[in-house]
């Protein structure tokens, strides 16, 4: 090997290179002055053994001829431009400043040749064309300031443009030399002269037109790729057999499906037999597995050509998809991606060697693939203008889909491109499009090479699963809705239990290998969810007084609480996403409390001890409120404390309904007695924080007031009884507050159908119920009559042997209030307004006059 500088050193070839580079610099100077015309073939000619150079246009000279491809110059002149072209794309660093001067290039060859006499160059040159376009990184064309229309000539140097810019006259005149001739342009009279320095000079600068078309979009990028694939394409059909030679296949006729006879329409079975071929028909491809129809030999050039202009298509149209993908025109990406899966396809038929960046290829379009089904299924309101989109072509697309038939049926991925109307079908073929994704990751060990890509199917495979897990657990709660209580959990409810629960168990184990908490949590929490239908779905069959909480019932919702406790553990902190963390809190409060209330009112007398039962409610209500968060200020909040406030008001019944119930152990009495006290303020307490819940604030108050005429009927002395009746009135002043709640909602309620004519006067406001009002204020006016009446008798029976001022005044008091109410209470025509105005004013007068000698 000699390095070129090294040349003129070499013994026996010593030479000037000052001299070389003036020769250079002369022709080329000569040639820029005479070579003006665009779009011209010029022909520098030196005959052998004469000194005279002449040049000659030869488009010019050749414009007689019929046939242009008759032209002895035309060939040489493409082959050359393809050649030039072809060098400067092989270079590593090449410039994106350069594709405009190799488009230009490789146009101009295309235009010279004869399609059905040169259909290997056109095809190469077609691939060369569309390997211009980047389909793979955003375009910068836009935000540049225009480089690729710079012309961007190799052989140009600075130098050159010295020279160029030299004020010297370079034309040249042929006078009447006897050397000169008529059909030349222009002549060198001696090459000789071309030695002497700077012996020919030019200003003509030539320019040539080289910019590189700035697409505005993706599509418009793509489709540009797509119309050099095609002419691709048809010059390397052309060259294998004429059209008539194969069958026809028609691009607007359906070609039948390979697998019509496997259910091709959907159910899971006939997609599972599909994915089945389809990955046999990937593991073939590893050892090589050739099929053409169209009869190319394998290693031709139209072989390899062929190869590289589907390859280039099926990535055209996967960008074609992603973007329309980003427009939320789902028909429209599901068309471009089904077209990436047919090139694919045929791809597939031809190689006889699968690399695996192309295996790569096939797993981020079917990735792809999956998304769309996914959208398609969500978005079922836009069915028809999705359908529309799907179904519409162009002539392009219906060539280029007519080439790859010629190959290969294009049905490979046929189970995976369908645009079906059904939900199910829909959430199956998008998590089976994942599926054979991963298993494409599998082969070649493309997994650890692409980490990223692999990472991000496993999300979508967790999440689709997570999605037909859903599906299923919603249509099994619908059966158990319609079904009839008495009847025992039917086998379709069962089995949707099973696909549910299946479902979820695989997305878990797919959010876990690639270390997802958070994602694992919530479906987790889903199983959670489902836990809890199958307890619903296993409450007491028969009669509502007869049922007891089931077995049955409490192992599903012990399951439930599990998959809670699971979910916090995989997420180890709040920190680490503090919704999904509040939301399992909440699911875990709802399972524990439901257990509880269920435990409570359907208590299983017959399985278990009544203190045993007791202490099992009051151990899950418990666990309840430790997983509910009253304190932080959240959109859950007012549900938290409603929830808090029930769990106490439950607690404070069960222990005030057991010391009822119990005889004997004084200190149990006691220790009930201080709970359900306890318990029946706390409840109180966040009742009154809630607006909307003034009835069971009421009705808390209510059972209070129960539960001192109670521990009343206990006692001996008229002091001890007098403290307890005070106490008992002092919580019936206080209930002025869910009185005034009551009120106001009434009062709105009254006011609503005046302002709207058209509304229903019937219970407008669906948070208040009327008869619980009545109900429960019909209670009120009797305990207050009660209790206004133990407490004259005794402060009656005080008086005569003591006498005390206050007692007096509050004696009065009393005596005129209970005076009042029965007068309030025996007026039948009073209205529930008027009745809830009285009894504020009532308790009014009892707060100021005192309700007992405090």
């Amino acid at each position: 090997m000699i390095k070129t500088e090294e040349i003129p050193n070499l013994e026996n070839s010593n030479f000037s290179t000052k001299v070389i580079k003036d020769i250079a610099q002369n022709i080329l100077s000569f040639l820029k002055s005479n070579c003006t015309k665009e779009g011209h073939t010029y022909w520098l000619f030196k005959a052998s053994g004469s000194d005279i150079v002449k040049l000659y246009d030869l488009t010019t000279l050749c414009e007689e001829t019929e046939d242009k491809y008759q032209n002895p110059f035309t060939m040489p002149v493409a082959i050359l431009l393809y050649k030039v072209a072809c060098n400067m794309m092989m270079k590593k660093n090449q410039n994106k400043k350069h594709y405009g001067t190799i488009r230009t290039l490789l146009l101009n060859c295309v235009k010279l040749l004869d399609k059905s006499r040169h259909p290997q160059i056109i095809a190469s040159a077609n691939y060369m064309l569309s390997e211009l376009f980047q389909l793979d990184e955003p375009k910068k064309e836009e935000s540049s300031e225009s480089p690729l229309n710079e012309n961007s000539d190799e052989s140009y140097s600075e130098e050159e443009e010295e020279l160029a810019d030299s004020d010297e006259n370079g034309s040249y005149g042929t006078g009447s030399d006897p050397s000169d001739d008529n059909k030349a342009v222009a002549i060198i009279k001696s090459v000789g002269e071309l030695s002497v320095p700077e012996k020919y000079k030019s200003i003509h600068q030539i320019r040539p037109s080289c910019t590189f078309p700035v697409c505005h979009d993706t599509e418009e990028r793509c489709r540009l790729v797509l119309s050099y694939v095609l002419e691709g394409l048809k010059s390397v059909d052309s060259s294998i057999k004429k059209e008539s030679d194969l069958p026809a296949a028609d691009p607007n006729t359906p070609i039948p499906l390979k697998y019509e006879d496997e259910s091709t329409r959907g159910g899971p079975e006939g997609l599972e037999k599909q994915m089945a071929l389809f990955l046999d028909k990937m593991g073939s491809l590893q050892k090589g597995n050739y099929s053409s129809q169209s009869g190319m030999i394998p290693g031709s050039w139209q072989h390899k050509m062929k190869l590289q202009l589907i390859l280039k298509s099926s990535k055209a149209y996967y960008v074609l998809s992603d973007a329309a993908m980003s427009l939320q025109k789902y028909g429209r990406a599901l068309r471009y991606i089904k077209l990436a899966l047919q090139s694919h396809d045929t791809y597939c038929c031809l190689c006889t060697n699968m690399l695996s960046e192309v295996l790569l290829f096939l797993s981020q379009y079917l990735t792809l693939c999956g998304d769309i089904q996914l959208m398609l299924a969500q978005n079922a309101n836009n069915r028809a203008a999705h359908l529309e989109e799907f179904n519409y072509q162009t002539k392009e697309d219906q060539e280029i889909l007519h080439s790859l038939h010629r190959e290969s049926p294009c049905q490979g991925f046929a189970w995976a491109t369908d645009l079906s109307t059904d939900l199910e079908s829909q959430l199956s073929v998008s998590c089976k499009c994942y599926e054979a994704a991963n298993e494409i990751l599998q082969f070649s060990d493309l997994k650890s090479q692409n980490p990223e890509h692999y990472v991000q199917v496993l999300k979508r495979m967790g999440n689709i699963r997570n999605e037909i897990g859903v599906f299923y657990m919603n249509q099994a709660a619908a059966l158990q809705s319609e079904r009839v209580v008495s009847k025992s959990v039917s086998t379709a409810e069962q089995q949707l239990w099973k696909k549910s629960f299946s479902c979820f168990e695989k997305g878990i184990h797919n959010f876990e290998s690639i270390d997802d908490a958070t994602n694992a949590a919530l479906l987790l929490c889903n199983t959670g969810r489902l836990m809890r239908i199958c307890a619903q779905a296993h409450c007491g069959a028969g009669d509502e007084f007869k049922r007891e909480f089931s077995p049955e019932e409490g192992l599903y919702y012990n399951k439930a609480v599990d998959y809670y406790l699971k979910a916090l553990r995989s997420l180890g902190t709040r920190d680490i996403h503090p919704a999904v963390w509040d939301s399992v809190n909440w699911e875990l409060s709802t399972t524990y409390f439901t257990m509880a209330t269920l435990q409570q009112d359907y208590a299983p007398l017959s399985r278990k001890a009544q203190e045993q039962i007791e202490k099992e409610v009051s151990e899950a209500m418990m666990k309840s409120l430790k997983h509910c968060d009253v304190d932080s200020v959240s959109a859950r909040q007012p549900l938290c404390q409603y929830r808090a406030a029930t769990i106490h008001h439950r607690l404070a019944s069960m222990y005030h309904s057991c010391l009822r119930n119990q005889v004997g152990d004084e200190h149990l009495r006691k220790q009930h007695r201080v709970l359900a006290d306890l318990h029946y303020s706390k409840a109180v307490k966040l009742f009154q924080l809630l607006k909307d819940a003034p009835c069971e604030l009421l009705r808390v108050q209510l059972e209070r007031v129960a539960f001192a005429e109670f521990q009343m009927t206990s006692q001996n002395s008229n002091v001890g009884k007098l403290k307890t009746l005070s106490g008992a009135l002092d919580i019936m002043v206080r209930t002025k507050h869910a009185f005034q709640l009551i009120r106001k909602e009434l009062v709105e309620e009254f006011d609503q159908p005046k302002s709207d004519e058209s509304a229903p006067a019937a219970d407008p406001s669906p948070g208040l119920s009327r008869e619980e009002v009545i109900k429960l204020l019909s209670i009120f006016e009797s305990r207050l009559s009660f209790l206004l009446l133990q407490s004259i008798k005794l402060l009656s029976s005080t008086k005569k042997k003591t006498s005390n001022t206050e007692e007096d005044v509050v004696l009065k008091t009393n005596k005129q209030i209970y005076s009042q109410l029965l007068r309030a209470t025996a007026n039948r025509n009073s209205t529930l307004l008027e009745r809830i105005d009285v009894l504020i004013q009532l308790l009014d007068q009892l707060a100021r006059g005192g309700s007992g000698g405090q």
